[in-house]
């Protein structure tokens, strides 16, 4: 049987539930600055595929790397961590 490669796999918060069955995910990264030390925060967006369109505005969800599903969707959505309130 052969093995597949890990997957890389992203928590972050969703921005963006418009289109159809595709979600926009906002990822937040914090590191250390090189020289001066001082924490700063990248904000990361991926465009993620939701089979279910089930996700909704500000929902915490986890997706993971997947083959090319069109120009910029290479992600899926894995599971729905935290619902928004």
């Amino acid at each position: 049987m052969e093995q597949r490669n890990l997957r890389k796999e992203r928590t972050g918060i969703v921005t963006g539930d418009k289109m159809q069955k595709t979600i926009t995910v906002a990822v937040r990264t914090r590191y250390q600055h090189k020289i001066y030390g001082k924490f700063m925060t990248k904000t990361k967006k991926y465009i993620a595929h939701d089979e279910e369109d089930t996700c909704k505005l500000g929902d915490v969800v986890r997706i993971a790397e997947t083959r090319p599903m069109s120009k910029r969707k290479k992600w899926r959505l894995v599971e729905i961590i935290e619902r928004a309130k």
